[in-house]
């Protein structure tokens, strides 16, 4: 990307911000006239959604301006669209997995039940306390992205599309939730299972959705739509495979993630659907989503990963996925497609 293309998303990211913000200081006012818990929810929910990467805007704006797109107050509120959807979908995740803290800190769940506890309850009350006000905030999140799209400024069917394209993300990732839950629940899912599950958890409003809602804002030709969303799926599902590695192999200084916690919660990957077809899982399985896994024992699971072949599996489908992605470029407006190449090779490499 070009010095001046570079300037000009920081602007248009930092627009993004602006809504946000505007956004949460009319919400904090009219809390004001529900009292202290309504003030209290909206106070932890605007931390929630501070100091993130914007990705999801970011894809956005991406396709926004590698197709000329120029109306910059336009094409923030709908960025902001998908990162307060990401907000809501992070807060409910959390519930679901029965989280208390993200990256260190206190989640919002984590944040109720711990003022809970410093105003003098139990801890199953204040653990009650913390889960209602995530669902509740969560809740508050999702309603409000579609009155970004409504605050854009676009009529008629570009805003009829914009929307569809936001429910679609919201419908898809209910769907990969609800299978994700349920795939912790059974038999062993094949790898095809996880990433069609992974797909439409996070890849359909992480990718493809922004990057057609960019299109659209533009006002590009429905097979550049197209294009965009299939390039999104494929590097979409390469993102999230690169992701599961990091949960295991990963550098915890560089991503912020433990190396520990997938291993200790058992969770449902590629790597470790592949590596239960292999003859090394009656070594890991016994280890696999034990809560007090050691770092000892950990270092075993991932040496069995590497000899069974589940790592080698797994970047050989970053690869595959990411050639894919790359094959969907070659309709696409030059500027365009040289923004996306290189936002391949920046998702890829994260894994090396």
């Amino acid at each position: 990307m070009s010095e001046e293309a570079a300037t000009v998303a920081h602007i248009d990211l930092a627009l993004v911000d602006d809504c946000l913000e505007r956004f949460f200081a009319v919400s904090s006012a009219r809390a004001e006239r529900y009292g202290r818990p309504s003030e209290e929810l909206w106070r932890v929910l605007r931390k929630a959604s501070m100091g993130g990467k914007r990705f999801r805007p970011r894809m956005v704006l991406t396709a926004y301006a590698g197709l000329g797109g120029s109306d910059a107050h336009a094409a923030a509120h709908v960025g902001a669209a998908y990162e307060l959807l990401h907000t809501a979908l992070v807060v409910h995740d959390d519930v679901i997995d029965r989280d208390w803290s993200r990256r260190g800190q206190p989640n919002v769940a984590g944040s109720f039940r711990d003022t809970g506890t410093t105003d003098g309850l139990p801890l199953p009350t204040a653990e009650h306390r913390g889960m209602s006000a995530a669902v509740i905030a969560g809740d508050l999140a999702l309603a409000a992205a579609p009155r970004f799209i409504e605050a854009a400024g676009v009529t008629g069917e570009r805003r009829a599309r914009l929307l569809e394209l936001l429910d679609e993300a919201v419908f898809a990732s209910a769907a990969g939730e609800m299978t994700d839950v349920d795939l912790a629940l059974g038999v062993m899912p094949t790898v095809d299972e996880v990433l069609r599950m992974e797909r439409a958890k996070t890849s359909v409003y992480s990718f493809e959705a922004p990057l057609q809602s960019g299109a659209v804002l533009a006002g590009a030709a429905e097979p550049v739509v197209t294009a965009l969303g299939a390039f999104g799926r494929e590097i979409g599902i390469a993102y999230q495979i690169v992701d599961d590695l990091l949960g295991v192999f990963g550098d915890e200084g560089t991503t912020g993630k433990s190396v520990l916690g997938d291993l200790r919660e058992g969770k449902r990957t590629m790597l470790i659907a592949h590596a239960a077809t292999t003859d090394c899982w009656p070594e890991i399985a016994p280890y696999l989503g034990d809560p007090d896994l050691t770092e000892e024992r950990a270092a075993e699971l991932r040496a069995n990963l590497v000899s069974c072949g589940a790592r080698a599996a797994a970047e050989s489908r970053i690869a595959e996925h990411a050639s894919l992605a790359r094959a969907e470029l070659a309709g696409l407006p030059y500027d365009l497609a040289d923004r996306l190449e290189a936002l391949v090779t920046e998702l890829v490499e994260r894994v090396r």
